[in-house]
């Protein structure tokens, strides 16, 4: 949790450095489009850097938004075995009961895991979202509790769930930047569940449902996310596209229309993908260096980054973008896997972006004597 943490607060301070960067988006090709809505926020999943945004941290309806920190919450929960695909779940009378968008799950008719978990996700079933809070809390207001700590946990400062389901409530409310917060770590975080967020239809008690992202039959680069409404929220989504290595992920909110949240999605990720470019600096735990060790049982030692490196700037700018590493010297054993070593800049037209910790891939226990001796008038000399 405290790494998820760490990486969530460097994005945001990441974002304002880029916004400082280019505080006029008013210039050139870097104009970011009219989007009719009343928040909205674009961010890269590799580099985690701000394209755009409307309203960041206008506080909002999520409307059924909020089933991805349900998600969330069931893809950890599958992750520390606390839960398995094919376990079965009682429905009880107040999932049962669950108004709004249904996946028509029974209380006399038992329902696995993996059927809720697609009921979630396609149907966008608010009794299938009770349902899971359930089984993995016990009831809806633990779950609940859970729910809150883990936005705490992603840097959600202006977010605060009261249900599983985002059905209204005054004290019931969360932002663009947040929202961009939560799509980037289910992301990241879940991987092997993501492709869930791209199948087109679910078929649950005879009943087939389409997904209601419908930028998933009008771009085939898009795989995600998730769509919410409700009449005081408007119409919301979040939406996932990948062309080639670059993700981009397009938080939009409060549109009059289900037509409009889809052509306004599609004209930010057209318009991030198109205005700006991506490289990878460096692949995590690949060796970038290898450093001379003092004192220790080992001459060397090789070093590297813990996650992949990359860098997000306007498109033709590759100049521009810049990287400085530097590494600790001397380097003296005892040395422990993932000790600090050295640190990267990365930097657009001289202002720092982004710092990165270089750490050591393996670890390098103290030498003998005559290793530490014969060290000890080496570094004296250097």
């Amino acid at each position: 949790m405290i790494s998820r943490r760490i990486l969530t607060l460097s994005c945001v301070l990441f974002s304002s450095l880029w916004l400082l960067v280019f505080p006029a988006r008013a210039q050139g090709n870097l104009t970011a489009p009219y989007v009719a809505a009343h928040a909205y926020y674009l961010l890269e999943q590799e580099s985690e850097q701000i394209l755009a945004a409307l309203n960041p941290d206008l506080r909002v309806e999520p409307a059924s938004l909020t089933k991805l920190m349900t998600a969330y919450l069931t893809f950890e929960a599958l992750k520390n075995k606390t839960l398995s695909p094919n376990q079965t779940v009682t429905v009880s009378q107040h999932a049962w009961k669950s108004p709004g968008s249904r996946m028509f799950i029974e209380p006399q008719r038992p329902v696995t895991v993996d059927e809720l978990i697609h009921g979630v996700i396609i149907q966008s079933g608010n009794d299938a979202s009770v349902a899971l809070a359930e089984a993995i809390s016990g009831s809806e207001d633990a779950f609940v509790q859970r729910m809150n700590a883990t936005a705490a946990t992603l840097g959600m400062v202006n977010t605060h769930f009261v249900n599983a389901t985002g059905l209204p409530d005054p004290q019931h409310y969360s932002s663009a930047h947040d929202l961009a917060l939560l799509a980037m770590a289910l992301v990241r975080d879940f991987p092997e569940y993501y492709p869930l967020y791209s199948l087109k239809e679910y078929r649950y008690n005879g009943i087939a449902q389409p997904n209601r992202n419908r930028l998933l039959w009008m771009d085939p680069t898009v795989d995600g996310l998730k769509t919410g409404h409700t009449d005081s929220a408007g119409y919301c989504l979040i939406s996932s596209a990948k062309r080639g290595e670059r993700r981009l992920l397009a938080v939009v909110l409060g549109t009059n229309s289900d037509l409009a949240r889809t052509t306004e999605s599609q004209k930010l990720l057209n318009w991030g993908f198109q205005t700006f470019q991506s490289r990878r600096l460096f692949q995590k735990n690949a060796v970038v260096k290898t450093l001379e060790v003092y004192k220790g049982a080992a001459r060397t030692v090789n070093v590297a980054f813990d996650h992949d490196i990359w860098v997000t700037y306007p498109a033709g700018e590759d100049a521009r973008a810049k990287e400085l590493l530097t590494t600790l010297q001397p380097v003296i054993a005892p040395v422990a896997v993932g000790q600090k070593l050295g640190n990267l800049d990365v930097s657009y037209d001289g202002k720092v972006l982004s710092s990165h910790a270089l750490s050591a891939l393996e670890a390098v226990p103290i030498g003998n004597a005559f290793t530490r001796g014969w060290d000890s008038i080496r570094l004296m000399l250097k």
